[in-house]
This record gives structure tokens, C-alpha cells and sequence, in this order.
């Protein structure tokens, strides 16, 4: 069977997202960050597909997923992710986010344990040591310099679908949130991903994460940025399998970086 486009529905909210089949047993979740969409994952997605089926969302407000009634907090975006998880994947999901991704996820695994198998986030934010729009800001326009066409292409049309108002909203919740607050009471397996030369993530800060995690591992991706995801599916997605595979065997905190 192949991929298929859908819209989940609760009340307000609607979702879109690309539900991708594979092998009975396990169901990953793949939630985007700020500004961009599910097709971001498209290659990745397909690539998870060998090991179980794939849902790949666009949070309300990005991508073709339209703007609720009003501007929702990061924990309010991550209560209709649990939502959409309750009701379309209906077992405990191994749940992906990357960049502001990583701050729903993280609010999702919080509050519901029973929906994460395992909880993966990719280019964690924000850095605490750099928590202002000024800064982050900075940080993504380095994190461009010498990226290549399809990164590029791919990250103007993923914004060109945001309404300006509604980015600039979200920023602000991104900004307030604190993950380092909440990552030391979420026991889920937890795999943390950061690109060797994002400088949005520096080694410290996903360091400090994967410390503060009570079973948690990272791994850096080498020669790639903070669109880690986009050029291609691949070293994430062997990371991703490799660690599902072997997370029962894996001690707590195991936060090297190779």
C-alpha cells in the first residue's frame, strides 16, 4: 500500500498529516518544527516504513494544517498531539520531533507515558543559553550559510505556507518554554540527535539534555546541520532503528557523543 494524505479532526483542530503503511507492531509519529511541515520528513518516513507504520503531521498553523481559533502554547499544540496519537495510532508510538518538534514531544511524553514507546528528538530546542529571537535567529541564518539548493527550496516553501502572525506567536512559546525543566521527568527511552555542525544545538546543550534524562543516549550526525532531516533520510533513520532495536539493552544516561 502506499502512502496516503489524511486530515484528523477534533473540534477546532485539524490535522493533516501522511500516513505511511508498514509492518504491524510499531507506529512512528514524526512532528516537524517551526515553520515547517510533515514533507520534510517525507524521505525519512520512508525509510522508518521497513520497521512500522508512519503518521507524519502537520502541527495547526504550518504546513496544510490551518490555524486553530487562536495562537496555541507549546503545551497546547503537544495536548492535540496526544490527541491525534490517541485516536489514529491507538498503541504507544515511537515519537519524533526535530528542532521545536522536540519541545511538543517532549510535553507529550510529560504528560502521556502511555502513548511514547520511545521518544526521539532531533536538533533539541531551545538552547538555554541563548533563549532570545535575536540569537536564534542568528543561529539559523548560520545554519544556512552553505546549505544546498533543496534544503533551501524546501525551507522557503515550508514558510511561505505559515502566516507571519502566527510564526511570530509561535516563536514566542518556543522561546518561553523550558525543556531542560521537564526532560529529568520523562522516563521514556530517549535518543538525542544533533548535526555536528548546527549551531543551533552546540555539543554543551545536548550534553546538559541527554544528562538531565534518566534514560537517555545521543549521537551526533556527522556533516550535518540543524536541517538534519532534509538532505537526506540517512544517517537519522539507521540512528532512529539502531536505537529502538537495542533501547531495552541500553543503561540510563549513556549521553555520549560519537
Amino acid at each position: 500500500m502506499e502512502s496516503r494524505d489524511r486530515t484528523h479532526r477534533n473540534g477546532d483542530v485539524q490535522i493533516a498529516f501522511t500516513d505511511t503503511p508498514g509492518p504491524d507492531g510499531r507506529v512512528f509519529v514524526l512532528v516537524h518544527g517551526i515553520g515547517m511541515g510533515r514533507v520534510v520528513f517525507a524521505e525519512l518516513g520512508a525509510e522508518l516504513s521497513s520497521s512500522g507504520r508512519v503518521l507524519a503531521i502537520d502541527m495547526p498553523g504550518f504546513g496544510d494544517s490551518p490555524e486553530p481559533g487562536s495562537t496555541t502554547s507549546i503545551e497546547e499544540t503537544a495536548e492535540n498531539v496526544a490527541r491525534f496519537i490517541r485516536q489514529e495510532a491507538h498503541d504507544p508510538v515511537v515519537l519524533v520531533g526535530h528542532s521545536m518538534g522536540t519541545q511538543v514531544v517532549s510535553e507529550v511524553a510529560l504528560n502521556h507515558p502511555d502513548l511514547v514507546e520511545a521518544l526521539v528528538l532531533i536538533a533539541p530546542t531551545v538552547n538555554r543559553h541563548e533563549r532570545t529571537a535575536r540569537q536564534q535567529s542568528l543561529r539559523m541564518v548560520q545554519d544556512l550559510v552553505g546549505e544546498g539548493p533543496k534544503v533551501l527550496l524546501l525551507g522557503l516553501w515550508q514558510y511561505a505556507k505559515t502566516s507571519p502572525l502566527w510564526f511570530v506567536n509561535k516563536l514566542k512559546f518556543m522561546l518561553r518554554h523550558r525543556l531542560e525543566n521537564i526532560c529529568s521527568s520523562i522516563e521514556a527511552p530517549t535518543l538525542l540527535l544533533r548535526g555536528e555542525t548546527d549551531p543551533v544545538c552546540p555539543p554543551e546543550w545536548v550534553d546538559e539534555l541527554a544528562g538531565a534524562f534518566p534514560n537517555a543516549e545521543s549521537r551526533q550526525i556527522d556533516g550535518r546541520g540543524h536541517e538534519a532531516v532534509i538532505k537526506s533520510p540517512q544517517p537519522v533513520a539507521g540512528m532512529i532503528l539502531e536505537f529502538i532495536g537495542t533501547e531495552e539493552a541500553a543503561g540510563p544516561n549513556e549521553d555520549h557523543l560519537v
